[in-house]
């Protein structure tokens, strides 16, 4: 079964590919959107795991030109910014599962395989806490930055201790 990883970052990327090689899967990665319409059509996999955050760039824009080129391809959205609202909204674009990160193996090859009846996910697990939803906001804003604490809470508009309290209390899922 050819597998296409579409994920920017390059270790999670060559992780995926690594353990789900070990699962039977032919792994193609590409770690940006150009590049992954490009080796799409020259792979022509069986399922595609898509990164929702590519870099800069959004990942639910490469659902449709995806689903497009390949009507019968498994297409499954990975995310760490989980909400209803991409849930949706990637299902609606053509997506045929929507996983959160950190994703277990087997839920991860449940969803590959299209055993999605036996799934465990529900849109009510892709539901955050506001202090959750909030930690998950600010660590987006601050990988767009490069890491850059002060630009970061310029951005958010609060003080930099602040900030930086807040990152150091990752808050449980509920």
């Amino acid at each position: 079964m050819k597998l296409l990883i579409i994920e920017d970052d390059i270790n999670l990327a060559s992780t995926l590919a690594r353990r789900l090689t070990k699962q039977g899967f032919i792994c193609d990665v590409a770690h940006n959107q150009s590049d992954a319409l490009l080796r799409a059509r020259q792979l022509v996999p069986d399922s595609i795991l898509l990164d929702m955050k590519l870099g800069d760039d959004n990942g639910l824009m490469l659902i449709k030109p995806l689903r497009n080129l390949l009507e019968n391809t498994h297409i499954v959205l990975l995310t760490g910014f989980a909400s209803i609202a991409t849930a949706v909204e990637a299902m609606r674009l053509g997506a045929n599962d929507y996983l959160t990160k950190p994703i277990d193996m087997a839920t991860l090859l449940k969803a590959l395989n299209n055993e999605t009846s036996e799934l465990q996910t529900s849109i009510d697990d892709a539901v955050m806490s506001p202090e959750r939803l909030e930690w998950e906001h600010i660590q987006q804003v601050l990988h767009s930055n490069n890491g850059n604490i002060s630009v970061t809470a310029r951005q958010l508009n609060m003080h930099r201790r602040t900030l930086q309290r807040k990152l150091q209390k990752k808050p449980v899922q509920h």
